[in-house]
């Protein structure tokens, strides 16, 4: 009970810290140059292509991250024509340099065979994880950004249904006409 406890005022107090840092209306622009997965290259160019883009940070130890994929790529084929797009970054995958970490790396690309993943999984570079990535406290930890990479919304922090997220979209995707 203590263990949970602990967790949950551990999300509050960083709810609490990234609200202080966007309080003045602040919008954080999250770039990146990467490869994917597969070792394709991919930047923030990307989101110029979209209306929006939702951007998943997950774990391979995250249960609730794994839970939430399928419905991840389920939602990823839906929306596409509507101008959606989702990436997902595997936030352990590498080392303190920047190098990929084979049997984390392994272990990713069984859990997006394992929940139909599509989409596009980035690799954390090390400008990511001192950039926009540095102050995720938790996973899946998801953000959305426009055409330019600005952030829209909330922090969303926590696994959510097929349906919770399908409202989130659609707001976001009718915010942006």
């Amino acid at each position: 009970m203590k263990k949970i406890l602990c967790i949950f005022l551990f999300i509050i107090a960083a709810n609490i810290l990234f609200a202080k840092s966007n309080s003045k209306n602040e919008k954080q622009i999250f770039t990146f140059d990467s490869v994917d997965l597969d070792g394709n290259k991919i930047s923030s160019e990307l989101y110029s292509s979209n209306k929006i883009t939702m951007i998943n940070i997950w774990g391979t130890f995250c249960g609730p991250c794994i839970r939430e994929m399928p419905e991840l790529a389920e939602l990823s084929k839906e929306y596409k024509a509507k101008g959606l797009e989702i990436i997902g970054i595997p936030i352990d995958l590498t080392d303190n340099r920047g190098q990929i970490i084979e049997n984390i790396k392994a272990d990713a690309d069984y859990i997006i065979k394992g929940t139909g993943v599509t989409y596009r999984n980035i690799v954390p570079t090390p400008q990511m994880l001192s950039g926009f990535l540095r102050g995720i406290m938790a996973v899946p930890t998801t953000i959305f950004v426009d055409r330019d990479g600005n952030q829209l919304g909330e922090l969303y922090m926590g696994a959510r249904s097929k349906k919770d997220w399908q409202k989130i979209i659609d707001k976001l995707l009718e915010s942006q006409k």
